[in-house]
């Protein structure tokens, strides 16, 4: 089975890939759209994405190409506890040098925000696709003072030394990672047990406490929502569509009752996925190869 995640290696994506499926074996994507469309096109068998960040929030990309997809669903949630290190190159960590530039993922930069401006103040903060592709130029430029913020297994693939440890701000840093299949979600009641269901709704146009409504679909069934979202519909300035995760401890007619009432309300439902949840406590990857200075 080929499974597609959002690269380069050791990526957080690619652990939370390889959490998912050992024996597999993992292709990278540049992007997160490059990623769902290959799963799409058949091209791969799963696609592994992040979703939501505990301290920057969603993963807009992933909630806003998979809105665009009617034939695919989430089949699994990986919770994956996120530690970011500042990595530089060897020869910089052997001379000492003033860092004078930080690149990463726009989100690992704003996990570490605080980090950056009380001992980096002075540095020129950069973004780049993703925390292992700034490792990657990291180790191609040995010479430069410029530092990255990523994982261990990155350290450790690109023989990086470790010049801080878990400069996260929040030390409660989680990611959800969702893994995504090829085929429509089931409206039947799922054999197999589960905790999460997701549902993008969209609302009929101009109509005055629509949303209040549609909420009350399952506030007077106590069916518990452990998420709403709002997202721009990109077709015209003023329209949304919502992102709805609910928390699986009713009947399962229930919640299909709800969506039944939304849709006589003029509004409409996308089950985009009634899965399992897998809270990893720590990532059990060997980084004894580590060189910290």
């Amino acid at each position: 089975m080929k499974i597609g995640y959002l690269g380069p290696k050791s990526s957080f994506t690619h652990l939370a890939a390889q959490e998912a499926y050992p024996e597999n074996a993992c292709i990278p994507y540049g992007s997160i759209p490059l990623c769902i469309q290959a799963l799409a096109n058949g091209v791969i068998d799963r696609a592994v994405v992040p979703n939501e960040n505990s301290l920057e929030g969603s993963v807009h990309a992933t909630i806003d190409t998979l809105f665009r997809q009617n034939q695919l669903s989430i089949e699994q949630e990986i919770i994956l506890p996120i530690n970011h290190q500042l990595l530089v190159s060897r020869q910089i960590a052997k001379d000492n040098r003033p860092i004078t530039k930080i690149i990463s993922h726009p989100q690992a930069l704003a996990q570490c925000a605080d980090f950056i401006e009380a001992r980096f103040a002075g540095a020129t903060v950069e973004a780049v696709a993703s925390t292992t592709t700034a490792a990657a130029y990291v180790a191609k430029h040995p010479e430069e003072a410029v530092a990255a913020i990523a994982s261990k297994e990155a350290a450790s693939a690109y023989q990086l030394s470790i010049k801080e440890t878990n400069i996260q701000d929040v030390a409660f840093n989680q990611t959800r990672f969702w893994v995504l299949t090829k085929k429509a979600a089931n409206t039947q009641l799922p054999e197999q047990t589960v905790e999460k269901a997701t549902i993008f709704v969209t609302l009929p146009a101009n109509r005055p406490g629509i949303l209040h409504k549609i909420l009350a679909t399952f506030g007077w069934r106590e069916i518990d929502l452990s998420k709403i979202e709002s997202r721009p519909s990109k077709t015209t300035l003023g329209e949304y569509f919502f992102v709805i995760d609910l928390v699986m401890d009713k009947p399962w007619q229930l919640i299909v009752n709800a969506f039944e009432e939304i849709q006589l309300l003029g509004g409409h439902v996308h089950l985009l996925g009634v899965y399992s949840v897998n809270v990893v406590e720590e990532v059990t990857k060997n980084d004894s190869s580590q060189n910290k200075n």
